[in-house]
């Protein structure tokens, strides 16, 4: 076990120790029912704001993702601090009303985070959707232009040229259905590398037209599906 994790099991344990302690010192052993109802959903309550990391978005932008559920965790756990810390004070006789005012709480935080986790995986799920057509144009207009670097036949670099200025004016934004024809655009580049590579002019200058004609059928059959 790590320095980090030991240090991170006992910063999360402070409360629990120092709540106890005073629960037990100032208060003893015997409760009654709604007492000990209220020590349990407090501690259920910390439970559950520790419990949240797992249940964040994993990625890069996952602290942000995960900000509006630890803000309903804190919420949740300091409502039911304050309401549990109440019913232990007052200690009433009766065990319905401690429990119910704790199962409203704990039900109106579960449907919260249930609804800020589905919203927060679809902001995921739009975010990484967004990432990877970035990546099409990005990666592409990258590639051709690296190509353009490597060769001084003017016919060629005019052919490359024609290529990546199709592609890198293109619109980042994709849909499932070009996948296809944008994975064909990538192989054509590397059939373009490959052709760099081996100083094939005509094959050069002919994969290039094919990129630059793929490039205009993938924007028109854009924006039909828009």
């Amino acid at each position: 076990m790590s320095k980090k994790t030991v240090l991170w099991i006992i910063l999360n344990s402070i409360f629990l120790i120092l709540f106890n302690t005073f629960f037990f010192i100032l208060g003893g052993t015997e409760h009654n029912v709604s007492v000990w109802i209220s020590y349990g959903f407090i501690h259920f309550a910390y439970f559950m704001l520790l419990f949240t990391p797992i249940l964040m978005c994993k990625g890069k932008r996952s602290d942000v993702f995960g900000l509006s559920i630890y803000s309903v965790s804190i919420a949740y756990f300091i409502i039911a601090l304050v309401a549990g810390i109440i019913f232990i004070l007052v200690a009433p006789e009766g065990n319905n009303a401690a429990l119910l005012v704790q199962l409203c709480i704990t039900g109106f935080y579960g449907i919260v985070l249930i609804s800020s986790m589905i919203a927060n995986e679809r902001t995921a799920d739009a975010e990484e959707k967004r990432q990877y057509e970035i990546a099409f144009v990005k990666d592409a207009s990258a590639r051709l232009k690296s190509l353009l670097d490597q060769t001084n036949d003017n016919d060629v670099k005019k052919g490359i040229e024609k290529a990546y200025d199709a592609v890198y004016s293109s619109q980042v934004k994709s849909h499932p259905d070009l996948v296809q024809i944008e994975n064909q655009i990538l192989q054509s580049i590397n059939e373009l590398e490959k052709g760099i590579i081996s100083r094939n002019k005509e094959h050069i200058v002919t994969i290039a037209r094919t990129i630059v004609v793929a490039i205009n059928e993938r924007n028109t059959r854009l924006k039909s599906l828009n």
